[in-house]
């Protein structure tokens, strides 16, 4: 059996799309946008972040903002049509809801807008998938929690480079599948946010080398290494069952704003 969920269905049960989406929590004022076209190889990405209740998308696709509202880590989570990870159909998105509203209700609000605005339905199904399990080194992390009025918006990746002031680890999941090509899940328990600083020796291009082969490069600690080392945590290879988000339906063009 599979279960058909739409936004209506996921927070309050069988009533209809239309009735509900008028009671779910959404957000004040919103723009979902087409982003403008992007130039090169080269091009920023905004994958999701939320400061005094302010949500904000840049350059995202629709399988990036689909992983930030629902907190999928990887793109095996994710089926749909090709075009929701297409560089060249790309949102930006805009979303203002009360100051104390949290990261996890501005997701909710971001999964009522994506209804509205792209008409997007999907549906779960199980699927068994080797993973990468980021769960806490054995001493423990040596992350510091971040600081109260750390900003969210601050913060910086690219390949051999991640430092935030205030990071989810649910995000660094999402990164750290980007830069090893795996699916990572966030199995730490950790629910707070992060100072974290990873710096690590970028491979050449070919396979990501397993956990057992991480070891010092002549440039500096592989990634798996320096997950360990610098942050406390690690990354441990498992296999099992994995809710796969399938898309039945979403648009390319959103709905006015």
């Amino acid at each position: 059996m599979r279960l058909r969920l739409t936004i209506s269905s996921i927070l309050f049960g069988s009533f209809s799309t239309v009735a509900m989406l008028a009671q779910t929590p959404a957000f004040e004022v919103a723009t979902l946008k087409i982003s403008l076209p992007i130039q090169g190889d080269s091009f920023s990405i905004n994958l999701g972040q939320v400061q005094n209740g302010k949500l904000t998308l840049g350059n995202a696709s629709l399988s990036d903002c689909i992983k930030f509202a629902w907190g999928l880590v990887s793109d095996s989570q994710l089926a749909g049509p090709d075009w929701i990870k297409d560089k060249n159909v790309r949102f930006d998105i805009t979303g203002q809801a009360p100051p104390g509203t949290t990261r996890s209700q501005a997701q909710i609000m971001l999964r009522t807008l994506l209804a509205e605005r792209l008409k997007l339905a999907m549906h779960t199904e199980k699927k068994e998938l080797a993973y990468l399990a980021l769960v806490p080194a054995k001493n423990g992390p040596k992350m510091q929690p971040a600081k109260p009025d750390a900003p969210t918006t601050t913060g910086f990746q690219r390949a051999g480079n991640i430092a935030h002031n205030a990071m989810g680890l649910d995000l660094l999941a999402r990164l750290l599948s980007r830069f090893t090509g795996e699916t990572v899940l966030d199995l730490t328990g950790l629910k707070d946010t992060w100072e974290v600083r990873l710096q690590w020796a970028v491979e050449p291009k070919g396979p990501t080398p397993a956990p057992s082969e991480a070891m010092e490069t002549p440039d500096g600690p592989s990634l798996y290494s320096a997950i360990q080392d610098q942050l406390g945590l690690r990354l441990v290879p498992q296999k099992g069952p994995v809710d796969v988000w399938v898309i039945d339906h979403a648009g390319k063009i959103p709905a006015d704003n």
